[in-house]
């Protein structure tokens, strides 16, 4: 008699005590060995493994990445479980309950009409909610996390500033800043000064996040895609020229190639709807 496929509440319980009996006497030396400190590398990396198979359209690879990642919460769930602070089940329920509180629109009598609509909700809420459990009030970029890659955490900064009106007008002025912070970089290259320069380069860093912002595109995502394209297209170089070796004008000649024969592909995936 076949058996009957375990639900899906099923096989989170089962990766539950798959994770208790690592950790538990007798279990697995190096998991039992873990702390919140050694663990915390591991969750950056497979979190960024999650956004790779993702950017690479690899559906199957990203079910094993999101069970990687998945591990890494039941992982800390466990440590502290074992400390007695919380179980899974309290993350599991915070997260059921606020997204239930936070979103009136669906799971109450609340309205919204447009994505900006359920944000500027969903900040009223979560500053209620603060407000209720006695916090005290912080600056409004207190909210987003040092500890965030530089590239994502200025793009967080920069829109908690554009939430309350700290904003330029249209994105011909946001050009404009950004030609000024070349100039002044130019400048202090002429300086000569390293710490005036890494303040420039920051600067421009910074206002080509708001741009992006405006355009709307996710700067990190942005990033990661060209580091993709610069990866395969120094590949192709490497796979026709000995490096080092070559000239520059080789290299350039091939880079051009592996351009040309990316806009190809692309126009032949389009030509079937790919």
């Amino acid at each position: 008699m076949p058996q009957t496929p375990l639900t899906t509440g099923e096989r989170f319980e089962r990766l539950v005590a798959i994770m208790a009996r690592l950790r538990a006497p007798g279990g697995c030396p190096w998991d039992r060995e873990q702390n919140f400190d050694t663990i915390k590398p591991y969750l950056l990396e497979e979190t960024y493994e999650v956004l790779e198979a993702i950017d690479q359209r690899d559906w199957s690879g990203l079910a094993e990445e999101l069970g990687d990642l998945m591990l890494q919460a039941v992982f800390f769930a466990e440590m502290a479980a074992e400390e007695g602070r919380f179980r899974i089940d309290d993350s599991l329920d915070a997260i059921s309950d606020k997204l239930i509180r936070r979103h009136p629109h669906v799971f109450g009598g609340g309205t919204a009409k447009t994505s900006d609509d359920v944000k500027r909700r969903w900040d009223e809420i979560k500053a209620d909610e603060k407000k209720q459990k006695g916090q005290p009030a912080r600056g409004i970029l207190n909210s987003v996390p040092r500890s965030l890659p530089a590239l994502v955490e200025a793009a967080h900064i920069s829109s908690k500033a554009v939430a309350v009106g700290f904003e330029w007008d249209t994105i011909d002025q946001v050009l404009e800043k950004l030609d000024e912070e070349l100039r002044e970089l130019a400048e202090a290259r002429e300086g000569g000064a390293p710490a005036e320069i890494e303040g420039e380069v920051g600067d421009l860093l910074f206002t080509l996040v708001n741009l992006a912002r405006r355009l709307k595109v996710d700067p990190e995502q942005a990033l990661r895609k060209t580091n993709a394209k610069f990866r395969k297209r120094f590949a192709y170089l490497e796979s026709r020229l000995t490096l080092p070796g070559a000239t520059l004008g080789e290299m350039e000649a091939l880079w051009q190639e592996a351009k040309a024969r990316e806009a190809k592909t692309a126009e032949a995936r389009s030509e079937h709807g790919d």
